[in-house]
């Protein structure tokens, strides 16, 4: 299988990087091939150009300016994420990757008639996130209702490919964790990973 996977996050010895470089690693000596697009080295841009938007629901959208990120997404069998949760959403340079990457054409088809849109990723059979919050589980799912994972799930992933293999797997309340829930962590990430 041919992984992409999208890592998220400013710091090059990040936590975030400790997962993706694990991920990694059991994908290819399980012999997978893997993609690994860390967006902050590959200095990509997140924000969506003027001339982006403007065509963004003329017929036969033309990503050429997103170029070699959209190449990476058609060639690739699963994604794989990992990112930090930062007020309770994506970090800005993912969330500009989904907006820029996943578009017309590519990710989806938008109804003309205005109806739902048609997915378009159906060579994607695995969608997974490793992510980090600083917050504990109870405000994450109690008070805030999970908005990453509902994003991801029901909106992304739903509408730009069907039955797909969906993970989310998050540590929570980050700032507090100390060694040994975060070596469990990358320990979880691992076994889950080794079973792709």
């Amino acid at each position: 299988m041919r992984i992409l996977l999208v890592l998220a996050h400013p710091l090059e010895d990040s936590f975030a990087a400790s997962v993706a470089q694990t991920a990694r690693r059991r994908l290819t000596e399980n012999g997978h091939t893997v993609d690994l697009l860390d967006l902050y080295r590959e200095d990509f841009d997140p924000r969506l150009s003027e001339s982006e938007r403007a065509r963004y629901f003329a017929p036969d959208y033309d990503p050429a300016e997103a170029e070699p990120f959209v190449s990476r997404l058609k060639q690739a069998d699963g994604i794989i994420l990992v990112f930090p949760q930062w007020w309770f959403n994506f970090p800005a340079i993912l969330k500009g990757f989904f907006d820029r990457v996943f578009v017309p054409g590519v990710a989806f088809e938008n109804d003309p008639a205005g109806g739902r849109i048609r997915p378009r990723l159906g060579h994607i059979r695995l969608f997974w996130a490793f992510t980090t919050t600083g917050s504990p589980w109870w405000v994450v799912n109690l008070y805030m209702g999970n908005p990453v994972r509902r994003l991801l799930k029901r909106g992304i992933a739903a509408f730009c490919a069907k039955g797909l293999d969906f993970r989310m797997v998050n540590l929570y309340d980050m700032d507090r964790a100390e060694e040994g829930r975060r070596r469990a962590h990358v320990a979880r990430v691992e076994k889950l990973v080794g079973r792709i």
